[in-house]
């Protein structure tokens, strides 16, 4: 049996990759400390790994693919190839910074502040170069962990952190000067799998089904019976994809209204369709929407 070595991310991104897949519908059994999980596809052969690894190990052609981040493709400076963006991070469909920051009260306002500096980073290539792209000499070391702490207790005067929303450096009482980079999640491959025609087909299945349950995460699905009178007012208060799917039903001058919308708009559109006309409402969750 042909067999695809799939790399998936340990680690932060682990529990999201791990949601994502249930959804394309793809069951991922994580047991323990094991870097070796099971998945209920034959032809598919999982491995654990850490993100900062995972283009290194996938560019070698130890694994034909694997999921990692934009930034550490970057970092690792490594010759993959990106089948699809799937743009999720820890916790929500968006991308993630890396950011300069520093102490609330320190004097740096911009990059050029930084100038004979000490900077404390996981993402020491990138940031170097970002720093040598501005005109801008300065100590980079790089850190293992803890890094607000470093530039919170003295220990380095700016930290390039990664972040969604910027809460978490808030709360280190961390003020952020610029960007360095963004990233998202990427699905990427080294030459020789693209090369075999079955990887790559595989890997393209995988990833528009993934792509599809990224797409489906924040929509629902809407059901409705109207009048034909009624057609006008209910269309005026749709958005979907595309036109909604309207058929006719056996009793007459009734219609049925399918469509697909954003899940936060649910709670305000239900009550305004229910005035327009709209009964027999119906809300239902989506795994997949394929574009």
């Amino acid at each position: 049996m042909n067999k695809l070595k799939l790399g998936l991310p340990k680690g932060s991104l682990q529990e999201a990759t791990v949601k994502v897949f249930e959804r394309a519908g793809f069951k991922i059994y994580v047991s323990g400390r094991s870097y070796f999980p099971s998945i209920d596809d034959g032809e598919i052969e999982p491995v654990l790994l850490r993100a900062q690894e995972m283009s290194r190990y996938v560019a070698e052609g130890v694994l034909d693919c694997g999921i990692t981040g934009a930034d550490w493709i970057l970092e690792n400076a490594s010759k993959v190839v990106t089948i699809a963006d799937l743009v999720y991070a820890k916790q929500s469909s968006v991308k993630v910074r890396w950011v300069l920051a520093v102490p609330e009260d320190s004097p740096v306002r911009s990059i050029k502040d930084l100038a004979g500096k000490k900077i404390a980073t996981e993402l020491v290539g990138v940031t170097k170069q970002y720093l040598k792209a501005n005109g801008v000499a300065a100590n980079v070391e790089f850190s293992w962990g803890a890094t607000e702490a470093k530039v919170a207790t003295g220990l380095v005067d700016a930290v390039v952190e990664l972040t969604e929303t910027g809460s978490s450096l808030r709360a280190h009482k961390l003020r952020i000067v610029t960007t360095i980079c963004e990233s998202t999640t990427r699905f990427i491959a080294n030459e020789k799998a693209i090369r075999d025609r079955w990887k790559k087909a595989k890997m393209e299945q995988i990833c528009l089904l993934l792509k599809g349950a990224i797409a489906a995460d924040n929509m629902v699905g809407l059901k409705m019976n109207l009048e034909k009178k009624n057609l006008g007012k209910v269309l005026k208060l749709l958005t979907s994809l595309k036109n909604p799917t309207i058929s006719n039903l056996s009793q007459k001058n009734w219609l049925a209204v399918e469509t697909v919308i954003e899940e936060s708009t649910v709670r305000i559109l239900i009550p305004e369709l229910k005035k327009a006309g709209a009964q027999g409402i119906i809300e239902y969750a989506l795994n997949k929407v394929i574009h």
